[in-house]
């Protein structure tokens, strides 16, 4: 019986860092760049696009198809980037644990 409650002590731990570590990955922001900086574009922690900067030299309208390429570009930049911070936190909370390897929390 006691094995069950140090047990049900440890998920209870687990479920708190686990919050805290949602709220941490929620308010990271992270900046993806392409064109060699002539467009940027701003992430927080859930992928969400929270900004774009993009140089004025690219307002010709000879450049619309180039300046929507780095948009993309830019976001998915910044998309990995998050990623990478998130799996990053993820594994440092979780190291330890029985998780299979390529397991994505649901976060």
């Amino acid at each position: 019986m006691r094995d069950i409650m140090g047990m049900m002590g440890k998920v209870k731990e687990m479920q708190a860092k686990m919050e805290q570590m949602q709220a941490e990955i929620a308010a990271l922001e992270v900046e993806g760049t392409s064109g060699g900086g002539l467009v940027t574009v701003k992430l927080n922690g859930k992928s969400e696009m929270i900004g774009v900067k993009v140089d004025p030299s690219l307002f010709k309208e000879d450049d619309v198809e180039i300046l929507e390429d780095l948009i993309v570009a830019a976001h998915k930049d910044a998309k990995s980037k998050a990623e990478t911070l998130a799996a990053e936190k993820t594994k440092a909370l979780t190291a330890g644990l029985p998780i299979p390897p390529g397991f994505k929390m649901p976060f």
